[in-house]
């Protein structure tokens, strides 16, 4: 077990892939996330945003940093003042700004730039907003504990009668999420207020048990494998937090889903009721990824850098044997490209059988290997990522059988 898990070590993958780098000039902590990491992260975000827009989300974007006012005002300064990067002092009006290290007040900020009516809720504002939190050097590890990640946040501003609902919606959304990516052994964690140590919680005993009970009866309508742990909520209010196990069996905190009575209350949000009076609305955090760096670290291992298909950052290279193979190679490449088959070649002057083995030690799942024999008869041989030979092929035959592929692993709401 500790071989397989050296074997599938994320740092390890990272670099062999190509997919992220960290320098110290730069800092401990700050990931750099290289070309084919980035697109990787591109085509998850997609996949997730084109989820959101079908479920009715709407897309947000706020900054980086926020005057500490925003802070103190959500409570998280009070909590986390001293885990955080220390104040930007303006050189003349005297301000104090934070790197942000949650990305929620800012939304409760934009929920407040209108007026709002019982009949525009539920509001979903989504956003991969990136947050920075020091850690101490000797806690930071590769992807899984940084000082700057970004995570796939959203929170909804919803009526007390339509939590239920919404709770219930957002846990079909992250079981969507884990389903596509292959994670099928899970348990999800409901995280209560400590019994005894009430003093680092905010807000009223009825809002908790009101959240706590929305939480219970969600979980237990979708027939969620649950186990309670005590003293494991935010300081704000419960949450539903999704605990997964990898191929190795080590368990892993993902998604998470919260329900909170308290923001609203510090950011005094309102909407005009029915009865033309003002009401409080009831906020849900929730980020099904968790964060993009955890997420991408607990997917390498648990894939050992096999993604899916729809996903992998090269899922082609073509091996030309020598150069008089090239133009072929690239009518191939350009083909493949055209049906949006993310393809590459290998234009180095090494033999076929080194190409063929940094291919496999980049996890690439297709390799095209195009002689004279390919480029006369115009076919390529295709070999499967692992050694499987699938033999000689058309180009349309190839790229019918990535097509195939995909379209079986994935649904529609895939890009």
């Amino acid at each position: 077990m500790l071989e397989e898990a050296k074997k599938r070590d994320h740092r390890k993958l990272g670099k062999e892939m190509e997919l992220f780098t960290f320098s110290q000039t730069v800092g401990q902590g700050l990931p750099l996330w290289l070309p084919k990491g980035a697109a990787l992260r591109d085509r998850l975000e997609n996949f997730l945003k084109k989820a959101q827009l079908i479920a009715g989300y709407e897309q947000v974007i706020t900054p980086h940093i926020a005057n500490k006012d925003l802070y103190v005002c959500s409570g998280h300064y009070d909590k986390y003042g001293e885990d955080s990067f220390q104040p930007i002092k303006t050189p003349n009006e005297g301000e104090e700004f934070f790197l942000r290290p949650m990305n929620c007040p800012h939304h409760c900020e934009i929920y407040k730039s209108k007026p709002r009516s019982y009949k525009d809720l539920p509001v979903r504002f989504a956003e991969f907003g990136t947050v920075y939190r020091y850690e101490q050097s000797g806690e930071l590890h590769g992807l899984t504990r940084v000082r700057g990640f970004t995570q796939d946040d959203a929170h909804l501003f919803v009526r007390p009668d339509q939590v239920q609902e919404e709770f219930e919606k957002v846990i079909d959304l992250v079981l969507y999420v884990f389903k596509a990516l292959g994670f099928e052994n899970f348990t999800a964690q409901v995280s209560l207020r400590d019994k005894e140590n009430r003093e680092k919680y905010i807000g009223s005993d009825s809002n908790w048990v009101l959240a706590e009970n929305a939480i219970i009866n969600s979980a237990d309508k979708k027939d969620l494998k649950t186990i309670v742990e005590y003293g494991e909520a935010a300081f704000y209010g419960p949450k539903l937090d999704f605990m997964v196990k990898d191929a190795l069996g080590r368990s892993w905190q993902l998604g998470t889903i919260q329900v909170d009575y308290n923001l609203p209350d510090r950011f005094e949000l309102e909407y005009k009721g029915s009865d033309n009076k003002k009401h409080r609305p009831v906020m849900i955090h929730r980020a099904p990824f968790g964060s993009m760096e955890r997420f991408v670290a607990v997917l390498l291992e648990h894939c050992g850098g096999n993604f899916p298909l729809w996903l992998t950052p090269d899922q082609v290279s073509i091996l030309p044997i020598s150069d008089k193979h090239m133009d072929y190679s690239k009518e191939v490449l350009n083909s493949l490209k055209i049906s949006d088959i993310r393809a590459e070649i290998d234009e180095r002057s090494e033999k076929t059988g080194r190409k063929i083995r940094d291919a496999e030690v980049r996890k690439i799942p297709f390799m095209l290997i195009i002689g004279e024999r390919e480029a006369v008869e115009r076919q390529i041989s295709v070999r499967r990522h692992g050694g499987e030979d699938l033999g000689s092929m058309t180009i349309q035959e190839f790229k019918n059988l990535v097509i195939k592929e995909i379209t079986e692993n994935i649904n529609e709401f895939v890009v």
